[in-house]
């Protein structure tokens, strides 16, 4: 027996959910950024907004999955944030908007 952190794959998906959580951040931060400078920040929003809640959703699945059938029951808190997670890509904009407003802008800009 040895705990579940000390696979590689688990390790993997840690590294990878962790830089990716920096990359979200980093977003989000830039958008505020032009956000509190007094201008106007509608492609990053957009694209801070899609990031980092598509990466909710993904990083939740991935708990489920290390959780194997407890990522399901009620009695752990990761099936409900699965399922909040997944409320992020449509509450405030769906992904689909998000990816349209940083299409216009981009084209706009090009």
């Amino acid at each position: 027996d040895q705990p579940i952190a000390n696979f590689q794959a688990i390790q993997w998906m840690l590294a990878d959910g962790f830089t990716e959580l920096e990359a979200a951040r980093l977003l989000t931060y830039r958008a505020a950024f032009i956000k509190d400078q007094g201008k106007k920040a509608p492609k990053e929003s957009a694209m801070a907004k899609l990031f980092s809640s598509e990466l909710a959703v993904k990083a939740s699945s991935m708990a489920v999955q290390i959780f194997g059938g407890y990522g399901f029951i009620k009695d752990y808190p990761v099936e409900k944030f699965y399922r909040d997670s997944k409320l992020a890509t449509i509450g405030e904009g769906t992904s689909e908007i998000q990816r349209w407003i940083i299409a216009q802008k981009v084209l706009s800009e090009y």
